[in-house]
């Protein structure tokens, strides 16, 4: 365990962040917000201070060196350390009434979940909630991944942090270099988001909600200057930008390099995009005409508008919405809880179990039907043009039975609260998926804000272990992580 290693780069880290800071401070300036103005900077000078001590005390060892154990503890510590201090403006600024409540909306802001201790937004500063939605953006493509893009001076190899922090069974290595690969991801990230910013300002919309807006929506985080999320801005232009963002927001970051390569076939091929799509457009169907049988809407284009919008900000973890869904039948309403068991896929912003693992989930079950009929058969196991190791294979399985569990035991831990059991249990899982809204009290139109501090710390862990996909964060509970 290289310990002076993670200390020195989570100082250099630290300060990134508070550099990033920076951002929301000018707004505060423009908008004439003197207390948030105040609260900024008193983190920035926190952020300053801790990092600089370490820094000066270890000055003499200029040795970087991170294995594989240590960027487990290097990342979670990061999110973290970036929550703690991400936080401080709005305890500061009494955005929120209690620490607790700004650290989760601070964790629910760096893990794209979206969800809220908010019982009103439009009254809270607006370079408080530029910063909330900011951190979704962060969010989305990962802290470090952005770290080891633009600073590789400090000779430190990336492979490692990346791994640890990005999401999906499998790491996609775009280039031979994990930095240039960082970059890479980073640039379509970035270029996709400012086609969102564009297209949103063409609907009348301010560059201050366009921005907001395309920060949550890349993120696949969901958080929203209005109360009514994005219903509130009333407009179908609006939500047909949104949805398109969103869906392309849940795809696999390294299908856009492909396209930029030009290798429009592999795209095509790809097994787990094929399958995302298919989910997309039978759960919209089948929903649409679920509203429409039981004359929820009017006409079906008005129950297809609704649809597509809700599925796509399920699916991808995202969490907007434009209608109370709670008040729905229940058949879209199931379809709709399943989505939460689902995701975006491997690689993207989005959270969740992933469909490539969902895809992996239904083939094994398939090639142990085969081989019960036919013991001697070879069946391999395949997705599109892509082979799964064994290993693979049952690392995706030991995944989904710990991600279940984990769920179910926050479900337990919520139910402390006193709250009905479809509340405890979306609750659980929409933080532990990253989703943002779920069902019951915890619906889009509900907030955190009915639970304790302690409850609002286990929501806080979730959505932490379940943006680092599990592995990263319970590793370091293992004795064996700590041994010399």
């Amino acid at each position: 365990m290289n310990l002076k290693s993670v200390i020195k780069l989570l100082s250099y880290i630290m300060i990134f962040i508070g550099m990033l800071m920076l951002i929301p401070t000018a707004i505060a300036v423009y908008y004439h917000e003197e207390g948030a103005f105040f609260s900024f900077v008193t983190a920035e000078c926190a952020i300053l201070i801790t990092s600089l001590i370490p820094l000066i005390v270890l000055r003499k060892d200029r040795t970087l060196v991170i294995k594989a154990r240590d960027s487990y503890l290097f990342v979670t510590l990061t999110w973290l350390l970036a929550t703690l201090f991400g936080c401080l403006p709005l305890y500061l600024t009494k955005s929120c009434p209690t620490f607790s409540q700004a650290y989760f909306e601070i964790m629910s802001g760096f893990t794209t979940t979206g969800a809220t201790t908010f019982t009103v937004i439009e009254d809270k500063l607006k370079s408080i909630l530029f910063w909330r939605s900011m951190t979704n953006w962060l969010g989305g493509m990962g802290i470090v991944v952005l770290f080891v893009a633009i600073l590789p001076l400090l000779g430190v190899k990336g492979t490692g942090l990346v791994g640890a922090e990005s999401v999906g069974p499998t790491k996609d290595k775009l280039t031979p270099k994990i930095r240039y690969t960082a970059i890479a991801l980073w640039s379509i990230y970035l270029g996709i988001s400012l086609l969102e910013v564009i297209l949103l300002l063409l609907g009348d919309l301010s560059i201050y909600e366009a921005l907001t807006v395309t920060f949550a929506t890349m993120g696949a985080a969901g958080f929203c200057i209005k109360n009514s999320s994005i219903g509130g801005f009333d407009s179908l232009y609006v939500d047909i930008v949104v949805s398109i963002f969103m869906f392309l927001a849940g795809m696999n970051f390294a299908l856009f390099f492909k396209i930029l390569q030009r290798k429009f076939s592999k795209v095509l091929r790809d097994g787990e995009f094929r399958m995302y799509i298919s989910v997309v457009l039978i759960f919209t169907l089948l929903c649409s005409i679920n509203l429409m049988v039981k004359g929820v809407y009017s006409t079906f284009g008005t129950c297809l508008r609704y649809s597509v919008f809700q599925v796509i900000s399920i699916v991808t973890t995202t969490g907007f919405a434009t209608q109370d869904y709670v008040l729905w039948p229940t058949f879209s309403k199931m379809l709709l809880l399943v989505l939460f068991f689902i995701g975006g896929c491997a690689g993207s912003a989005g959270g969740g179990i992933k469909v490539i693992r969902i895809r992996t989930l239904f083939m094994l079950g398939k090639n142990t039907m085969i081989k019960r009929l036919h013991p001697t058969a070879v069946v391999p196991a395949r997705i599109g043009d892509d082979f799964l190791a064994q290993d693979t294979i049952l690392g995706i399985s030991g995944f989904i039975g710990l991600y279940i569990a984990t769920g179910l035991i926050g479900s337990v831990l919520f139910a402390l609260s006193g709250k009905d059991m479809m509340t405890c249990f979306a609750a659980s899982f929409l933080c532990l998926g990253n989703i943002g809204i779920g069902f019951g009290e915890v619906g889009p139109t509900g907030n955190f804000s009915i639970f304790s501090d302690f409850v609002l710390c286990v929501g806080s862990f979730l959505m932490l272990v379940g943006r680092l996909e599990l592995y990263t964060v319970y590793a370091l509970f293992s004795r064996r992580f700590w041994r010399v």
